[in-house]
This record gives C-alpha cells, sequence and structure tokens, in this order.
C-alpha cells in the first residue's frame, strides 16, 4: 500500500471514529442536592442509570417505544441539541396534605431527529423521564420499552394483579396484598400493578410508578429480562367490550389489539418515576407524583369540598333500634342524614342498590332521592351516589347533568377495572364532564392515582387499594398490610382505604363476617388511619348505630381535617409502624401504627411551634391485647420540648389533636 493511500485509510478510520463518538453522547444530571446522579448514553440504545449517595440504585437500562410503522425512538437515536435547565418552583396545592409542594430539580432535554425527544429530571428524592413527539398526524404506539436494572438480587413489595374470574391479566381490581420477595422470584407470566418498593442495601428505598398518565395506558411491572430487574407492562389497546353479565355494572374486554395506544403525534408521554430515599420515613411524605402531574384544568374550585362520609356498604346497612325496616330506602338514609348532622360529618353516600344496575336513570321504587337531598340539605348534609362504570359510561352527559341539578354533591363510580388507553380516557371524560357540572368524583374499582387529582381537583378520593372491605369476607395479615402502604401505595396519592370499624379484632379472636364486619388490630388502630392515610373524601365506614354507642370515639374522628396545610413524617419502617405529623391552621393531628407485634415508640414534638399546648390522646388500653376495643382517652399538657413515650399493643395505634394551650 502506497504512503497516501495509508493516510488515506488512516483518515478515513478517525473520520468514523468522530462520527461514532458523536453519537455516542453521554449526559450526566445531578440532582440539587448532589445526592443523585442521573447518567444517560445514547450509544446504540437509549439508556439511564442512577447512582444515589455515591450507591448504584439503578444500572443501566434500555427505554424505547416503537411506532407501528417501524419507527424506534430510542434506538441509534441521532440527538439535534440538548439542553440542561434547573427548576425551581413553588406549586400552591389544593384539598392536598400541605399548602404548597417544591418543585425544584435538575432538567434534561434532549431533542432528536425523527421528530421525538426525552426528559430527565433529578430531584433530591428521585428521578423522572418522558418521552415526547412533535409528529404532526397521530401515531399508534406498538410497545413501550422501560426497564429498572438492579445491580442485585434485591427483596421487593409486590402486588400481582389477581382477578381469578379473568382470563385478561390486564382485568384487575388493583387490590392486593404484598408478595415480599427476590425480584428472581418474581412470578413469570405474571403482571404487578404499581408503586413496587425495591428494598437496597445501605436501608436504601426505591419506589416505582409513573405520573401524569393520560391518554395512554398504564405502567403495569413483570420480570425484567435479567434476574435483578423489573420492566414495563402495558395493556394493549380495547377493540371490543361488552357489559359484563355476572356484574352488569361492568365491560369486559372481548378483543383487544397488537398495540398500546392511538394518540396524537404532538404530545408528552407520562413520566416514569423512581423515588429513592435513604431513610423510610421519607416515603411517608412524599410529593414526586403530585409535582409531575398537569396543572388544573378547573378554573372555578370553590364548590370542591372534600370532607367526611357515613357510609352504608361496608356494614351492610345494619342499623337497629328504630321503627322501620332498615336498607336500601328512604328512612334509612334519612337516618344516616340525623348521624351525619349530630356529628359534623358533611356527607352520605347512597351505595350500590339505589338504582338499576342497567339504568342508572332509573331509581328504584324504596328510594324518594329529592326526599333524602332534601331533607339532608335542611340538616346541612350533602348527598352522593354509587354508580358502576358501563351504566354511566352509557348515560354520562344525562346523569351527571340530571343528578348534579336534583342535588347530588358526587358520585363514587366503581368497576373500572382497568387501566387501558381506552379506560384512561374514560377517567379523563368523567372527570372533565363532572367539573362542569360541579360534581366531585371517587374512583372505586380503580387504578392507582397518577396526579388525576391535582389536574381536575374534582377528583377527591380513588381506591386501588387492598382496602378494609377485604376483611368482610377474608383473613389477610392486615395490620402488616396497614403499615407497609403508606410508604408504596400512598406515594402514589390519596386512597380509599374506608376506615372507622368500632368491633375490633385481636390476631385470635378476628373473624370475616360479611353482615357484621369487624376490623384486625385495635380501635386506636383505627383512629390513627384518619390521620395517617391521605384522603380528602374520607369515609365512615360503620353504622350509626355502633357509632352513637362510641361518641367518644366518633368525636375524635369527626375532629379531624381530611385535608391539611403541613405534613411531617416523624418516624417508621416499612411493614413495622409509622407515625406521621398533619397540620391544619393551628391544630396538630399526629398518628401512630403498628403491625401485629406490640412496640414502644418516642414521638418528639419538637415539630410543634413555641408555646403550650394540649394534647387529647388516645392511646392502646392495657388489655387491648386480648380485647382490641380497649382504649385510653386522656388531656395532656405538652410543648415542642416534649418527646412521649408511646406503647403500641399488637396491631395497635395512637392518635392525638394538639392544640393551643387557652390562657
Amino acid at each position: 500500500m502506497s504512503h497516501w493511500n495509508k493516510i488515506f485509510v488512516c483518515l478515513f478510520i478517525l473520520s468514523n471514529l468522530g462520527l461514532k463518538a458523536q453519537k455516542s453522547k453521554s449526559f450526566t444530571l445531578s440532582s440539587p442536592d448532589g445526592n443523585i446522579q442521573l447518567r444517560i448514553t445514547a450509544s446504540g440504545k437509549l439508556q439511564w442509570s442512577v447512582m444515589y449517595q455515591s450507591q448504584t440504585i439503578i444500572l443501566p437500562s434500555d427505554i424505547s417505544l416503537t411506532l407501528q410503522d417501524g419507527q424506534i425512538l430510542g434506538v441509534n437515536p441521532d440527538i439535534t441539541n440538548s439542553k440542561t435547565d434547573k427548576i425551581h418552583a413553588k406549586i400552591y396545592a389544593l384539598n392536598y396534605k400541605k399548602d404548597t409542594v417544591q418543585d425544584n430539580c435538575t432538567q434534561l432535554t434532549i431533542n432528536c431527529k425523527g421528530d421525538f425527544g426525552i426528559i430527565f429530571r433529578a430531584y433530591n428524592d428521585g428521578i423522572a423521564y418522558r418521552f415526547f413527539t412533535t409528529k404532526k398526524d397521530s401515531i399508534i404506539i406498538k410497545s413501550e420499552e422501560a426497564n429498572f436494572n438492579f445491580a442485585d438480587d434485591d427483596s421487593a413489595f409486590i402486588p400481582y394483579s389477581n382477578d381469578p374470574h379473568n382470563k385478561d391479566k390486564y382485568q384487575c381490581s388493583f387490590e392486593n396484598t404484598y408478595q415480599h420477595i427476590r425480584l428472581s422470584q418474581f412470578v413469570k407470566d405474571t403482571v404487578a400493578f404499581a408503586p413496587v418498593l425495591v428494598e437496597l442495601p445501605n436501608d436504601k428505598k426505591a419506589v416505582i410508578t409513573e405520573a401524569d398518565l393520560e391518554e395512554y395506558p398504564g405502567m403495569f411491572l413483570t420480570n425484567g429480562r435479567s434476574g435483578n430487574g423489573l420492566r414495563g407492562d402495558f395493556a394493549p389497546y380495547v377493540l371490543a367490550q361488552l357489559q359484563n353479565e355476572r356484574n352488569p355494572v361492568q365491560a369486559l374486554v372481548t378483543k383487544r389489539a397488537a398495540f398500546i395506544a392511538k394518540t396524537r403525534g404532538m404530545r408528552s408521554f407520562p413520566w416514569r418515576v423512581v423515588v429513592i430515599s435513604s431513610n423510610d420515613k421519607d416515603l411517608l411524605n412524599n410529593d414526586m407524583v403530585f409535582r409531575l402531574a398537569s396543572p388544573s384544568r378547573v378554573d372555578d374550585v370553590s364548590w370542591i369540598k372534600p370532607g367526611k362520609v357515613a357510609w352504608d356498604w361496608w356494614n351492610d346497612w345494619n342499623i337497629s333500634h328504630v321503627d322501620f325496616r332498615a336498607g336500601v330506602n328512604t328512612e334509612t338514609y334519612k337516618y344516616y342524614a340525623d348521624f351525619a348532622s349530630a356529628n359534623h360529618i358533611d356527607y352520605i353516600l347512597l351505595d350500590e342498590g339505589w338504582s338499576d344496575d342497567r339504568d342508572i336513570m332509573k331509581i328504584v321504587p324504596d328510594i324518594n332521592l329529592k326526599e333524602i337531598i332534601d331533607y339532608a340539605a335542611k340538616k346541612n348534609v350533602g348527598v352522593w351516589l354509587w354508580m358502576g362504570s358501563y351504566p354511566l359510561d352509557q348515560k354520562i352527559e344525562e346523569a351527571f347533568s340530571t343528578y348534579s341539578k336534583l342535588g347530588v354533591k358526587g358520585f363514587k363510580i366503581d368497576f373500572m377495572d382497568r387501566d387501558d388507553q381506552n379506560m384512561v380516557q374514560y377517567y379523563y371524560r368523567v372527570a372533565r364532564t363532572a367539573a362542569t357540572h360541579r360534581i366531585m368524583i371517587d374512583f372505586h374499582g380503580a387504578y392507582k392515582p397518577t396526579g388525576l387529582q391535582r389536574t381536575y381537583p374534582n377528583i377527591v378520593n380513588v381506591e386501588g387499594v387492598h382496602g378494609m372491605e377485604q376483611l368482610k369476607w377474608s383473613n389477610p395479615d392486615m395490620p402488616k398490610f396497614d403499615v407497609t402502604i403508606p410508604f408504596i401505595r400512598m406515594i402514589a396519592g390519596p386512597m380509599d382505604y374506608t376506615p372507622g370499624a368500632m368491633r375490633n379484632g385481636t390476631k385470635q379472636n378476628f373473624r370475616p363476617i360479611f353482615s357484621q364486619p369487624m376490623s384486625q388490630g385495635t380501635r386506636c388502630h383505627q383512629l390513627a388511619m384518619y390521620i395517617m392515610y391521605e384522603a380528602p373524601f374520607e369515609m365512615l365506614s360503620d353504622n350509626p348505630t355502633i357509632y352513637m354507642r362510641e361518641q367518644e370515639s366518633v368525636n375524635f374522628i369527626a375532629s379531624i381535617p381530611t385535608t391539611f396545610n403541613e405534613t411531617i413524617a416523624l418516624d417508621g419502617k416499612v411493614s413495622d409502624y409509622a407515625i406521621v405529623a398533619r397540620r391544619k391552621g393551628n391544630t396538630w393531628y399526629v398518628g401512630a401504627m403498628s403491625n401485629w407485634n406490640a412496640r414502644d415508640a418516642t414521638i418528639d414534638l419538637s415539630f410543634l411551634p413555641g408555646g403550650n399546648y394540649e394534647a387529647e390522646i388516645f392511646e392502646d388500653g392495657i388489655n387491648a391485647d386480648r380485647d382490641a376495643t380497649d382504649y385510653k382517652r386522656g388531656l395532656q399538657k405538652v410543648s415542642s420540648n416534649d418527646k412521649l413515650k408511646v406503647h403500641l399493643s399488637s396491631g395497635g395505634g395512637w392518635a392525638a389533636r394538639i392544640y393551643p394551650a387557652s390562657r
């Protein structure tokens, strides 16, 4: 080879190396406090990885979107430009656990040829990323690749999709307990619903979920292709559905497409989120999903008034010592209205049975709805109605218009049991239409929250949790679950757990009884839930007759707000115990809960401003381990200098209302 040929070959090689280097771009993004480093590489496949306090949290993990036309967004991306920004914002929150949410992060925006890009954010408490497209025409998303690879075979809390009646694994109630297993033990060909918590070395935790889900299917998680990981799994688009003959208020999917979404070409996709903590208690007061949600689309929010509700279904309408037959009838709901009014409860709820299962505009003969609404209104009590998702979908405009004019304040909508794109669109349609008629919504039979309650503040609660209703027919380890969900499920947002049982059972004497149900754990365990669990619309699940025999407990429950100005996480360990403090005005509310293990705890009151306070305290009685209804109420002078020694019985709890002492 000649000298010039050798030079040409060398120049050709160097030129190709240069082109390859340009395409192998990498980026590093640090959180404002410098503890989190998010690394992105775009060599071959788009990958991301995370370090926290110099510890590996996520190994390099592939992410991409595959379109129906064959384009793969994230494979050999041709980056045109990138931009790094620092965001310092304050979000004023409505009907939340605090007044303001700090939105401080470092953001990287990467634009690529092919009319797409991706945004990464590094917060002090986690990371998030989302794809966006800038295509003129509509697009079909065939699949999404979302991987979360871990360095070791770590333990995780896995809530499997588990409806035994449906062969479709994507159709489920999003209610299950957690399997505490190694990642490698994740059952293949199954899916879990988010959030999922992964335990890492050095007490680090990573909670995987999503935010700002709109016009797109929700993200399930399944076993990763490597043994030490999880990956996203998405319900295919629904092509056909029919009314469920076994449960007419629900739709059943009969045909799905070979893709997951049909959508606009000019849009942002949902945020993929990993919340990271080095102290379990920090998970009790996390705002990641709220931060990432789209801002409110409701201009006038003055009519949105969450609160507590006297509920009928859990207690099976079992009121007694009355001169009428209790049940789904006008007399019963007047009785509920009397109880609500006497105890400063904002609402009553008519659950299933008040209307025809197939036509929500047909009210059953035993219900005079206008009479109930007018009677309750005179007592300053509002009325909510339960309805199934399928019949509502058939007459959504007529139902909202008619019942809002009649004076109904809100709808509890049940049995959606899916989060494919079609159902996600249903949620937004319900939220939007309800807002135009000044109707509040509680989504039951629902997927986990993803921030819709910020975008449409008339969404005041969401189920998506293995709530207390399960104790009517099963015997799970509920106290353990009760102190697990605040660290995992509550990361996503409010949850309609439906507490308030006055029949309280120890581990030894609990029995599932459908018509006269009881709870697991102590009375104070139940009282603490009204402080611990985020629920702007909160049920009193037991019946008025029992509550009137337990007036001391009812008075305390009624005194607790459902939204707060400030929240402080005091202490906790996933699945063991949790302690949280919340403020409304100048009054503080403190709740502590334990699993079946009795324990002693210290509650440091240094969060109190200066001055003298009085505390109304409910604590487990000395015999609560034998009779779970046993409790002690007391008043105590306290200040910010105090550290209260607290004993939690087996399945126990502790609850306090702390207010400035009168002079």
